[in-house]
């Protein structure tokens, strides 16, 4: 797939994981869980690759904050998410490393990562052992959903030789 190709479907998904934004989400707090995105990463990472799946959650992450459906919180669970999801598949060609790298990446990593966001510059007190299990879940419901999703659009051959996977 030739590199216009690869930007303008990033650019679709991260279109359509803006749009839905203010339609699937599920308010935690400080925090909105959102498993659209963590279901687009797995898209983008199994098409598109670690790089324009990362553009793809950063893109969807700044759209969302400006219009407002989003948070702070969304940048470093989608963009870790993803990079992993698309790492673990790109090195395995196995759709189920592409979905476990999603749940580390966001409910683990991701969380991990917000944590000193929350404290250091929003001013919040909040507990570590509150993300991971918030992004945990939304994840692993996204995550699900695409491995899902994927599997039955290979099987009926909807990529037409786009891909190279096993489905595992």
């Amino acid at each position: 797939m030739n590199q216009t190709r690869k930007l303008t479907y990033t650019a679709i998904l991260a279109a359509i994981t803006t749009a839905s934004s203010s339609v699937v989400y599920i308010p935690l707090g400080f925090a909105k869980i959102f498993p659209i995105q963590h279901f687009v990463n797995i898209l983008a990472a199994v098409m598109l690759g670690p790089w324009y799946a990362v553009m793809s959650a950063f893109l969807t992450s700044t759209m969302r904050n400006l219009l407002g459906t989003g948070s702070i919180f969304a940048y470093p669970g989608s963009m870790i998410g993803a990079f992993l999801a698309a790492f673990l598949y790109q090195k395995t060609k196995k759709l189920s490393f592409a979905a476990v790298g999603e749940v580390f990446g966001t409910g683990i990593l991701g969380a991990l990562a917000t944590y000193p966001i929350a404290i250091l510059l929003l001013g919040q007190e909040a507990t570590l052992l509150g993300f991971i299990p918030a992004f945990t879940m939304s994840s692993l419901a996204g995550a699900l959903l695409g491995f899902v999703m994927l599997k039955v659009m290979v099987q009926k051959k909807v990529f037409s030789g786009m891909l190279q996977m096993k489905i595992k």
